[in-house]
């Protein structure tokens, strides 16, 4: 009997194949489209995923705008920030982020789902969000990625 094909393999920095990937979130639900995303930069799609490296994909989003958001999360969800000051504590409401920074609010829900730790640090570095069907990446090449067909 072969032995060694019951061996674990664990992927290090050398091994991992990462590709570019891109989602569009014209139409897609925030939650739904942040979870699979992080999925996409976590690498849990690949069977060679290994939970301590950075083997997922650099994945970049386009159309932020076009987000959306149920019931009457556009005028009750809020986002806190703080100035540093006595009193400096600031809240923004979903519809005045997506005025300000249509990006912002993508980004924000895809770090909540990444590990706290260095390594989420290093895979939020992989996500490029984008307000407009425009992107900086077409270099890369990245390949369009349906998000109905992930689970």
């Amino acid at each position: 009997m072969d032995t060694l094909s019951y061996k674990t393999i664990s992927a290090n920095k050398s091994t991992v194949s990462k590709e570019w990937l891109l989602v569009d979130a014209e139409g897609e639900t925030l939650g739904r489209l942040s979870s699979k995303v992080a999925n996409l930069l976590r690498g849990k799609h690949k069977p060679s995923f290994t939970p301590h490296v950075d083997c997922g994909d650099n994945v970049v989003v386009i159309n932020a705008e076009k987000i959306i958001l149920t019931g009457n999360k556009w005028e009750d969800k809020t986002y806190q920030r703080y100035t540093g000051y006595p009193g400096g504590q600031r809240f923004t409401s979903a519809k005045e982020l997506l005025s300000k920074n249509p990006a912002a609010i993508v980004e924000k829900a895809i770090k909540g789902m990444l590990p706290k730790n260095r390594l989420g640090a290093d895979l939020f570095r992989n996500l490029k969000v984008y307000a407009g069907q425009q992107h900086g990446q077409e270099a890369q090449k990245p390949t369009a990625v349906n998000l109905k067909d992930i689970k």
